[in-house]
């Protein structure tokens, strides 16, 4: 899984930046703001006779319609902005937002409540050092408020709210503030999570589909070369053998004919090697052998790998070199070789209905508090070191991956650990689904039922 660890380390968006948020969309979303605060003191000032400081209030919506028409002339609004600056846009928005209804009432003015709107947003876009720091600005703005602020507007003498009320109102906003930031946050940095595994996934995906294709382009190239370099071999070799040997050219000759050779070698050695053979998606080898490729580029001196087939029905399976299954089982592979003490074991098992691969090592095993969730990506890194060690921090990428690139092919995965140590994975397609020719395939949703249906037969 080493090679999955600099997707890993990649900082997640919403933790080291802004999620990607562009400036248009803040821009956007504080243009309704602002036609919406000046609609509202318009109409409570002029429509229902309540006296406001009409003149200090529309100040205030103008200077946030200034600092819009700043941010719209001096930068691209398409852009996405960095932390610091979508922190420091969403402080004035909170700053602004206390300052109009200090204005207007304070805590007894019932819009009192829009003060959560800008916290909702950092938390859905910001780091939590950030969402933390806003949510405080928030609290101190509404403390401020319920000790301090003009006159509730009424038509004739403002209503005497008790204490008691401001109070309560003060602890609804408060609470209702850090509970909406925390849970916010949570949420959105759960799907940021998962969106970053999966853009990890791909990544890995491409990479593999990519390695085939340079495969099957040096495989189709050699084959290609072959017949025209065996052509110069035998026209080389004849005229080696029909000039003098006291010809000038006689040297020239016979050099052409040792390079043509070595040519050749090099062209059967390329059309054979194991990265080369087989790597178009339309081969089809043993479903055994599929394996071993997976396994062979994770072996590792002191570590024993045992290949094992158990037949119950039938002959063996053929299926396409597919980059999904090579690269989720060599992940998982070399996940076991990494961590067992002495052996690995993977042994292949088919009969009439499916298709079954387990591997087993004789390391310390999964922690058991990570079992249920165990294909998750991102686990803590506090939690995993009894399996993984030094891989802590992003324990639970690698399996998400291998995860989602053989559920892609139909299959079932299931996580447990021996009786006697020692983990134990076990991978379960329907046979149908692999052994269809790749223009015979069956569909995602079909295979999953067919997967589904023959994985009841698999126990942990």
């Amino acid at each position: 899984m080493a090679r999955f660890f600099e997707y890993a380390s990649l900082p997640l968006p919403g933790e080291e930046g802004a999620a990607g948020v562009s400036l248009r969309l803040l821009i956007a979303i504080r243009w309704v703001a602002i036609a919406g605060q000046a609609l509202s003191l318009l109409i409570v000032h002029y429509g229902f006779g309540y006296r406001l400081p009409i003149v200090a209030g529309l100040a205030v919506v103008a200077a946030s319609a200034a600092v819009n028409l700043v941010s719209l002339l001096r930068r691209r609004s398409a852009r996405a902005l960095a932390e610091r600056e979508a922190a420091l846009y969403l402080g004035f928005d909170v700053l602004q937002l206390g300052f109009l209804i200090y204005l207007t009432g304070g805590l007894e003015n019932p819009f009192a409540m829009l003060m959560l709107a800008p916290v909702t947003v950092a938390a859905t876009i910001l780091s939590r050092q950030s969402v933390i720091g806003l949510s405080g600005l928030a609290v101190a703005a509404i403390t401020v408020l319920a000790v301090e602020h003009r006159p509730l507007p009424s038509g004739a003498s403002p209503p005497a709210l008790p204490a008691v009320y401001v109070f309560g109102i003060w602890t609804a906003l408060v609470l209702s503030t850090l509970f909406i930031a925390a849970y916010a946050w949570s949420v959105a940095g759960e799907a940021r999570r998962m969106r970053n595994a999966f853009a990890a996934t791909q990544l890995a995906l491409a990479r593999e589909q990519r390695i085939s294709a340079v495969g099957a382009l040096a495989a189709a190239a050699a084959h290609e070369l072959g017949s025209p370099l065996a052509t110069i071999a035998i026209i080389a070799k004849e005229l080696a053998r029909e000039l003098p040997s006291d010809s000038p050219f006689a040297e020239d000759a016979a050099l052409l004919v040792s390079q043509s050779e070595r040519c050749r070698t090099i062209l059967a050695e390329l059309a054979h090697r194991p990265d080369a053979e087989g790597a178009s998606p339309y081969t089809r080898l043993p479903v055994s052998a599929l394996v071993e490729a997976a396994g062979a580029p994770h072996s590792r001196p002191g570590i024993r790998v045992i290949y094992a087939t158990t037949a119950s029905a039938g002959k063996e399976p053929e299926v396409a070199r597919s980059p999904e299954i090579l690269h989720g089982l060599g992940n998982l592979i070399q996940n076991a070789i990494q961590f067992a003490r002495h052996e690995v074991s993977v042994t292949v098992a088919w009969d009439r209905d499916g298709i079954a691969v387990e591997i087993v090592d004789d390391g310390p095993g999964f922690p058991p508090s990570l079992l249920p969730r165990l294909g998750q990506p991102y686990l803590s890194g506090r939690e995993e070191r009894g399996r993984e060690g030094e891989a802590g921090g992003h324990m639970g990428l690698g399996i998400f991956i291998a995860q989602t690139l053989l559920e892609r092919t139909g299959a079932r995965l299931a996580f447990a650990n021996l009786l006697d140590g020692g983990g134990h994975v076990a991978i379960r397609w329907a046979r149908a689904s692999l052994e269809q020719p790749p223009d015979q395939a069956v569909p995602r949703d079909r295979a999953g039922e067919a997967g589904d249906k023959a994985n009841k037969e698999t126990t942990a």
